[in-house]
């Protein structure tokens, strides 16, 4: 393993303009306007770029590894409707942060709301930026070890905020499958069960 740098521009090799909000309603929208260093020396003519602010997101897993069973939820997502037979889709608990940096905390409360699950045991995967060409959106992914064995799917979610979420438990190959097949598709879950595939070995000779 090598430790030489491979990144060579940092925060200071950008010149950015004053943000301008666009639109700020569900969603955020921000112009960003910059110069940046160029690879090859000097400096790029001005780029502006519409950025959606979403801010940070968890989601979590819940595994049991006596079962061997992990949980997921269903909802609609009609971002998904263009590209899919179903705009319902197999996910993680997940949900937004509002600005809280206790990200356990979060993960908790959207559990119990998405799932009616009260998590003790949690473990940090990862965090990654969701699409940062257009989102300041950076992920933080959790595995919750958890007994699914007396848990019965169910249906859950705020109405306030329009949810209409149904619970599956299913067993850790059949997930596996449903990634395989192309069923499951969105990047927090697909990168949740890659994760607990790695790491399954482990978390159930803990």
């Amino acid at each position: 393993m090598t430790n030489k740098k491979l990144i060579e521009f940092t925060h200071q090799d950008v010149r950015l303009k004053p943000i301008t909000n666009l639109y700020d309603g569900f969603f955020k929208i921000n112009l960003y306007q910059f110069e940046h260093a160029l690879f090859a020396g000097g400096e790029s003519q001005l780029i502006s770029r519409e950025i959606l602010e979403r801010g940070d997101a968890i989601a979590v897993l819940p595994y049991d590894p006596v079962t061997d069973t992990v949980l997921l939820i269903e909802q609609i997502r009609i971002g998904a409707i263009k590209s899919k037979h179903s705009p319902w889709l197999l996910e993680c608990i997940a949900g937004m942060t509002d600005g809280c940096t206790d990200y356990e905390a979060v993960v908790k409360r959207e559990a119990l709301e998405e799932a009616g699950l009260e998590l003790q045991e949690l473990e940090f995967m990862l965090s990654y930026l969701s699409s940062p060409g257009g989102t300041t959106e950076r992920l933080h992914l959790y595995l919750a070890v958890t007994d699914l064995s007396q848990l019965q799917s169910g249906v859950y979610g705020l109405e306030t905020e329009g949810e209409d979420i149904k619970t599956h438990i299913i067993s850790f190959n059949e997930a596996m499958a449903r990634l395989a097949s192309g069923e499951i598709d969105n990047a927090a879950t697909v990168i949740s069960l890659q994760w607990l595939a790695l790491n399954r070995e482990r978390i159930m000779n803990k």
